[in-house]
């Protein structure tokens, strides 16, 4: 039981430890030899080493500790507790890359033309490191920490709050970045977080067909057989003919999706079928846990 739990606690901190390397790694290798900026505190602690010199790693502890600590009073242990794994994983990151980049072992990507391949790579680098700590439930403080707690006293959505953030800070960076570099930032905002939604939702993308017809349970029976894929009938009524029937909900992988229109359409032409994106599925035939 005791080995059961410290497995569970292990599958959520390696991914926290591993996106918070990349994050750091794309942080000092792309972003601040560049001049670009970053969202949230991150972007407070870019500020203070363009204004000042104070070594990321530092900023982001000194920070940080405040933040966590009014969190874990307002939010609660539990739910604070990846958190504070996320801000230790990256502090330590961010100080390792620091002193190897200062020991000549890493030589940070600057450009005085191509800015535009500095982002779209800081915009990877960091929405890689995010999607991955996001995903295992912990979140690399700051800016988190203070949506949430707003959040929860004003009633604002976490991503209103984060997004007023960003903007006020990555508005602040003119007094010291170009316009240019601004807008250069706003792509590597903008890739991050497609990447963060493509690791949140899984590499893994299916389709789910909704299929409402008169002879839905025929074309379950042969969607079983020919494609051997589950399907639950779900019980109907249509809204203006008052007659019962059945709704028939099947997930298939993008490359199974013509043999299902073709069966489809070949019980019932006259079907009306809905088609949406699923992400990570889990189950018998897809991905097993």
């Amino acid at each position: 039981m005791q080995m059961s739990k410290f497995t569970e606690q292990l599958k959520i901190i390696l991914p926290i430890i591993l996106g918070t390397a990349i994050f750091a790694f794309g942080l000092l290798y792309f972003i601040i030899p560049n001049q670009l900026m970053e969202g949230g505190v991150t972007g407070i602690t870019v500020l203070l080493n363009y204004a000042f010199g104070i070594s990321p790693s530092l900023s982001t502890l000194i920070i940080n500790i405040p933040l966590f600590l009014l969190g874990w009073k307002v939010l609660g242990g539990r739910q604070i507790l990846y958190t504070g794994v996320g801000i230790a994983c990256l502090t330590l990151f961010l100080g390792l890359f620091e002193q190897l980049i200062e020991a000549g072992f890493i030589i940070p990507f600057r450009t005085e033309h191509d800015f535009l391949l500095a982002a779209l790579y800081a915009g990877v680098t960091i929405g890689l490191g995010l999607g991955i700590v996001f995903r295992a439930g912990g979140t690399t403080g700051g800016s988190d920490i203070i949506a949430r707690i707003l959040s929860r006293k004003t009633g604002i959505s976490i991503g209103r709050v984060m997004l007023a953030i960003d903007i006020v800070i990555i508005g602040s960076s003119l007094i010291y970045i170009p316009l240019e570099k601004i807008l250069y930032t706003l792509i590597s905002v903008f890739i991050g977080s497609k990447v963060i939604d493509f690791i949140q939702e899984g590499a893994y993308s299916a389709k789910a067909f909704t299929i409402i017809s008169d002879h839905a349970p025929e074309i379950a029976d042969i969607i079983t057989v020919k494609m051997e894929r589950g399907v639950t009938l779900i019980p109907a009524v249509g809204a203006y003919s008052k007659q019962a029937k059945h709704v028939a909900y099947c997930v298939v992988s993008r490359q199974e999706m013509r043999e299902l229109h073709q069966i489809v359409k070949t019980a019932d032409p006259r079907a009306f079928v809905i088609i949406n994106d699923v992400h990570d599925v889990h189950g018998e035939g897809f991905k097993e846990e």
